[in-house]
């Protein structure tokens, strides 16, 4: 079965291109066009992955984002948020809700499609690890449950955010840079800000709360997982 893509955006011209060239490369697609129908779509579709425009009629992207990351029923599903505002506080704050990935317009429909496969091979890669369980004091990272756990108690991360811990705390003790972790994590070779793996790295901070202190910013340079 395909993976089915959820495209959320109030103009035709913009949801044709996305739709056509995701059906082109093996995607079943679903559409809304305004956040509450996004949001009751999301719930009764099940996507594999969300395309979601940022100016939306009713409900803005930011807000559906919000919502669906705060429901533990959507809160797994990954999503790429779209938009025309180019200023960074734009980007930060959709990945700050939640979001796993941004595209700016006007864009390259071959690179949303290499996003979204991006995405969902990372999804993939953390449901399908090995039987690895890697524990740190009471840090405990589930690779085949896709779970992190703090002193027993499971916290929601997104398949990026899991990915991102879980590749720092494979290589712990060596310093890996934001560029590496683009290509490592992201599968990216530098097509983002560097900027969205400091956003993905506070985030996980604010998850982790006491295990944070294992996450060591190594200026200048990246970050380091330590014992």
């Amino acid at each position: 079965m395909s993976n089915r893509i959820l495209v959320v955006d109030d103009e035709p011209d913009a949801l044709e291109l996305i739709e056509f060239n995701l059906k082109a490369a093996g995607f079943d697609v679903t559409s809304a066009m305004d956040g509450e129908e996004a949001i009751k779509k999301s719930h009764a579709v099940a996507p594999s992955l969300i395309i979601l425009d940022v100016m939306l009629p009713e409900i803005d992207g930011m807000e559906v984002c919000k919502r669906l990351k705060r429901d533990p029923s959507t809160a797994h599903i990954p999503i790429i948020m779209l938009t025309a505002k180019a200023a960074e506080i734009d980007r930060v704050l959709g990945l700050e809700l939640g979001a796993d990935d941004y595209v700016t317009k006007p864009f390259s429909p071959r690179e949303l499609v290499l996003r979204v496969k991006g995405l969902l091979r990372r999804k993939g890669d953390s449901a399908e690890e090995k039987g690895e369980r890697l524990q740190i004091g009471d840090l405990v990272i589930d690779l085949p449950r896709h779970e992190v756990l703090v002193g027993g108690r499971r916290l929601e991360f997104t398949a990026t955010e899991f990915k991102l811990l879980t590749v720092l705390a494979q290589r712990r003790g060596r310093v890996q840079s934001r560029d590496q972790l683009l290509r490592d994590v992201w599968e990216y070779d530098s097509l983002i800000d560097t900027r969205t793996v400091d956003t993905h790295m506070r985030r996980v901070r604010e998850k982790l709360g006491r295990a944070a202190k294992h996450l060591e910013t190594v200026r200048g340079v990246g970050y380091r997982f330590r014992d």
